[in-house]
């Protein structure tokens, strides 16, 4: 297992350098179809939907690393210690986001599943956190990030991952170690995805509950 776990974290170690009823009305038809319009917008949830492999240049070019995320926007719905936390964050979310890396030359192929606590989309990006609630590499407990892009006009969708070339802290003893990810934190979709695909569903930020 010793083993197992410093081939991971010597893969994240290069990666790190590795969201009516609505009344007949007479005319003028136009603005009651622009209102249904607002209507609608404002009332839908975001959601992020899809799997895929990923190229990444920090990892033999037989390694297999494939994401899986399924989430759906769930605002309010995770309250938390502190004041105004009481009805949670407006980009709570749920669902299950699956990493899987498979490394031929270290017989052995790594998997975490985690379960979604943030998502925000703006346009086809987004970005999602899960906290990690199995894994063969020791990494319960610890929250990852994974940002989606999805692909318009023929152009490949991509993903980044928290792991990745980001979340690095140099200390000024000269040590380096990895921060805890915040929610909804990741960073930008750095990789292309080589096979699959993903459904981003944007939506604007939920209104804040009534009191």
């Amino acid at each position: 297992m010793k083993n197992r776990r410093r081939a991971l974290v010597l893969a994240g170690t290069a990666a790190a350098l590795v969201a009516t009823l609505i009344a007949a009305a007479p005319a003028p038809a136009a603005p009651a179809a622009s209102t249904a319009s607002a209507a609608s917008a404002a009332s839908k949830l975001a959601s992020v939907h899809g799997g895929g492999t990923v190229a990444y240049p920090y990892v033999p070019k037989e390694h297999d690393i494939r994401f899986t995320v399924d989430a759906d926007a769930a605002p309010w719905s995770r309250p938390f210690p502190g004041r105004g936390g009481e009805h949670g964050m407006p980009v709570d979310a749920r669902g299950k986001v699956t990493v899987y890396h498979a490394m031929p030359d270290e017989n052995f192929t790594a998997v975490a599943e985690a379960e979604v606590d943030c998502m925000v989309t703006g346009g086809r990006t987004a970005t999602v956190t899960a906290v990690v609630t199995s894994s063969n590499v020791g990494w319960e407990g610890k929250r990852i990030g994974i940002s989606v892009q999805d692909g318009e006009r023929g152009a490949p969708d991509r993903v980044g991952f928290s792991w990745g070339i980001a979340n690095v802290d140099v200390k000024s003893d000269g040590s380096v170690s990895e921060p805890r990810v915040g929610t909804c934190m990741a960073p930008a979709p750095f990789t292309e995805v080589t096979k699959g695909g993903f459904k981003v569903t944007p939506a604007p930020l939920a209104p804040r509950p009534k009191p």
